[in-house]
């Protein structure tokens, strides 16, 4: 029975290891070990086992001297013998020293269980009613035994044959079976039996409708049957006592624990019904973990063949910048081996210095941050740091080289068409300028000459715009010193608030004149803060309000310009700071080439500094741009 203590006295370590670890102890069976006769018949005396197991030939006693000296000190339990050696000698002593069973080795472990387990039984059988309440503890030490495995293994077969098994052994039935419900064809599959045929036990499918089974099922409620009411399983056998429990996981059964008598007469008790009501909860338990345990695991394999082959790196750090996984892209563009790498500090194992500071130094106050990675092949990525909750922090590398290629290549393009435009359109203007002077004209042509200005000083524009965005992108405009963004921010206002009073605009400028500098280049900052406040006049109807406001904050200078415009839509609010770029439902009296916020942007990100905006729809518009101060080094 599972959970009873079995003595094994072998001096050979392999047999002993075999027979106690990997045959025994499986089974559910508390094992003691000896490695001579001696030894054996002490623990014998101290630990009363319920079946010894003991090779014939040991150090100071041999086995059968073990099994005379143990019944002349009344110790009568199963006593199997075991030898590599099965001569009719050995056979005679064996049988004339009442040994329960005589076994070769090498040893099967089919065949050893089969053994243990009948020579335990006969023995229960004997014990006398005084012995009840010995009894009744082991069936609980069982059901701890059982409740053990359930901690200790995730191997579902496993854990059901035990409980299986312990059903048989503490109710004295003769067979034993789980069943399953099968939910899509309603059918009751068994899952795990004892004592059945290997054949009958694959093919068993019972109809859960028309079955006692199907019953307790439906109803809940355990089954017991004696031997006065023989009932009929699946039509193929009569059973004489039978006992069925549902198998219920929160208010939902799905399986039955069954235990019956074929040949016995021998009536089951409440006290079992009880018992396998206990073994049946334990495997709903079992079967639940494990669905849990291959559910996630399925979860994450899944996840791991995605990110295994998805072509874009992944890196995921937990809280102590620990390394919990690099996926196969992000080692080859970091340069890894295949060595383990998880559990370790992301400094020990990553040598490119921006995706270190990226993984490590994550700020409090942004949540999200994407940056450019540029490797010693000029290859480029974009990464992007996400917050992971209760993981840490994951970043994805995404290789944009041939993006930024083409992006350079179309900027040269569209620098050198704009270039060469000039000309012509100076040219244009200039004539355009001079035919009011070399005669008379009418008013229809009048018309037209100032519709070609416009068209001329609009495309003049776009392309003073696109040559601006191209030395900035370039990076031709590096040349930067201590200067006030308070004075130019003042002076862009200043020459822009007659603009607002034209339209009817309440003009709002807060900027102190004693803020520090912050280090950059004067021009194109005042034409950041000249874009800025021309966007919120230009997109803010008459009557309404403009705002800017300047101030300090810690090491940072934080300007923004409000205003109660027309607003920009939640899903034009990502794109707006791309090239070219309008966003919807804005009126076509107002103009604009879709440079202006493509200019800021990269104005402010040339200058170390950040910039957002915050908008709701025919409520307003903020733009906020925030510049680090100038800090002058120490020599």
């Amino acid at each position: 029975m599972s959970g009873e203590r079995i003595l094994v006295a072998e001096d050979s370590p392999e047999v002993r290891e075999f027979i106690a670890d990997y045959v025994l102890k499986p089974a559910g069976y508390e094992v003691l070990v000896a490695d001579d006769g001696a030894i054996a018949f002490r623990l014998a005396r101290e630990k009363k086992p319920d079946l010894i197991i003991a090779d014939w030939r040991m150090p100071n006693l041999d086995g059968l001297d073990l099994k005379r000296a143990l019944t002349s000190h009344s110790i009568n339990v199963p006593f199997i013998l075991i030898s590599g050696e099965a001569t009719e000698e050995v056979i005679a002593q064996a049988a004339l020293s009442n040994v329960s069973a005589f076994l070769r080795k090498p040893l099967k472990t089919d065949v050893l269980l089969k053994v243990v387990s009948y020579h335990l039984s006969q023995q229960r059988k004997s014990l006398p009613v005084a012995d009840s309440t010995e009894k009744r503890v082991r069936e609980l030490e069982t059901l701890q035994s059982i409740g053990h495995a359930l901690t200790s293994t995730l191997d579902l077969d496993q854990v059901l044959s035990r409980v299986v098994e312990a059903a048989v052994s503490l109710t004295d039935a003769e067979e034993g079976s789980l069943l399953l419900l099968d939910e899509y064809t309603h059918e009751l599959v068994m899952r795990a039996a004892r004592n059945f045929d290997d054949q009958f036990v694959r093919t068993f499918r019972l109809r859960s409708e028309d079955s006692l089974a199907g019953e307790v099922i439906r109803t809940g409620t355990p089954m017991l049957f004696g031997p006065n009411m023989p009932q009929k399983i699946k039509t193929s056998y009569l059973v004489r006592s039978l006992i069925y429990v549902p198998l219920r996981m929160q208010n939902r059964i799905f399986g039955v624990l069954g235990v019956d008598n074929r040949i016995n007469a021998r009536t089951f008790a409440d006290t079992d019904v009880t018992t396998l009501n206990a073994l049946a909860d334990y495997a709903a338990i079992a079967i639940e973990n494990a669905r849990l345990y291959q559910h996630t695991n399925a979860e994450r394999l899944k996840l791991e063949a995605i990110l295994t082959h998805t072509g874009d790196g992944v890196i995921v750090v937990n809280d102590s910048n620990r390394i919990v996984l690099i996926n196969a892209p992000a080692r080859a563009v970091l340069n890894l081996d295949e060595n383990h790498v998880a559990g370790k500090l992301v400094t020990d194992v990553i040598i490119n210095q921006e995706v270190r500071d990226l993984l490590t130094h994550e700020s409090a106050a942004s949540p999200q941050k994407r940056t450019e990675i540029i490797l010693d092949d000029n290859r480029v990525f974009n990464a992007s740091l996400t917050s992971v909750p209760e993981v840490g922090r994951a970043v994805i590398m995404q290789d944009i080289t041939h993006l930024k290629q083409l992006d350079r290549i179309k900027s040269e393009f569209v620098t050198t068409v704009s270039h060469d435009l000039r000309s012509p359109l100076t040219a244009i203007l200039g004539y355009v300028g001079l035919l009011k002077r070399v005669g008379p004209i009418n008013a229809q042509q009048d018309e037209f000459i100032k519709r070609i200005e416009i068209s001329a000083n609009a495309i003049t524009t776009l392309i003073t715009d696109l040559l601006d965005l191209g030395r900035i992108e370039a990076g031709f405009d590096t040349q930067k010193e201590p200067v006030s963004l308070a004075r130019l921010a003042k002076h862009a206002a200043d020459g822009l608030s007659p603009k607002a009073g034209l339209k009817g605009q309440k003009f709002v400028a807060n900027i102190p004149e004693s803020l520090p500098p912050v280090l950059g280049n004067a021009i194109r900052l005042r034409q950041m803060s000249a874009n800025l406040i021309d966007n919120a006049i230009k997109y803010t109807p008459e009557g309404g309000t403009v705002t800017v406001n300047l101030l300090e904050a810690d090491d940072q200078e934080i300007f923004t310009v409000s205003d109660t415009g027309i607003g920009i839509p939640l899903a034009d609010q990502p794109y707006i700071f791309d090239k070219f770029y309008r966003a919807k439902g804005v009126p076509d009296t107002i103009q604009g080439t879709g440079l202006g916020l493509s200019i800021v942007k990269s104005i402010v990100e040339n200058h170390g500094g950040r910039i957002w905006v915050d908008s709701k729809p025919n409520q307003g518009t903020t733009f906020t741009v925030v510049l680090p101060k100038y800090v002058e080094k120490k020599k």
